[in-house]
């Protein structure tokens, strides 16, 4: 089993942060990784993007050229990545940013509002862990409950004020995807 993800985003969205908690869960719970961050020129606001790899067996190159899951966070990274989703797989978008794409029939797309929710938990940096607790529940790949033991084993220690805000969004991202079944 391997799976690879493509994050990608503008610079403060805290894209890198998901794709590299995404790589501590599944060490955690013992499977191969990489994380390969990729900047802008500017840090926040610029643009920025990661590919993580999660595997039962070695990974032979930590270069991913056709991800099976897409997360993207605005509407340029959906222009840029889109097409690079192999087919078949999975593209979580932020519906808040994105609006409605065209083009891709071959895949399954996945729209999230999570510039919204985020906004409603009161901290547009949720964004992240919406989109990710949304793609754990659509692809369950890593349980919620792991992502969450991550939080608490590798959150930095000037960030654990936000540990319990963390996994409501995340919770929040499950719930979005909930509804959406129950829809169809």
């Amino acid at each position: 089993m391997q799976h690879e993800f493509v994050f990608a985003g503008f610079g403060g969205q805290g894209v890198m942060f998901a794709g590299q908690l995404l790589t501590y869960a599944a060490m955690d719970q013992g499977f191969q990784v990489t994380w390969i961050p990729s900047y802008g020129p500017e840090m926040r606001g610029g643009t920025a993007n990661c590919f993580v790899i999660i595997s039962d067996a070695p990974i032979g190159s930590p270069v991913v050229r056709q991800p099976k899951i897409g997360v993207v966070f605005n509407s340029p990274s959906f222009a840029k990545f889109a097409s690079t989703i192999h087919s078949s797989g999975l593209l979580v978008y932020n519906e808040s940013l994105v609006g409605h794409p065209d083009g891709r029939h071959d895949l399954r797309l996945l729209p999230v509002p999570a510039t919204e929710l985020a906004t409603q938990l009161g901290d547009l940096q949720l964004t992240n862990m919406i989109l990710l607790g949304a793609t754990l529940t659509a692809q369950p790949i890593l349980s919620i409950e792991a992502v969450k033991q991550a939080l608490d084993a590798h959150l930095p220690s000037h960030r654990r004020s936000k540990l319990a805000a963390n996994y409501e969004a995340l919770n929040i991202g499950v719930q979005a995807v909930s509804r959406q079944a129950e829809k169809v």
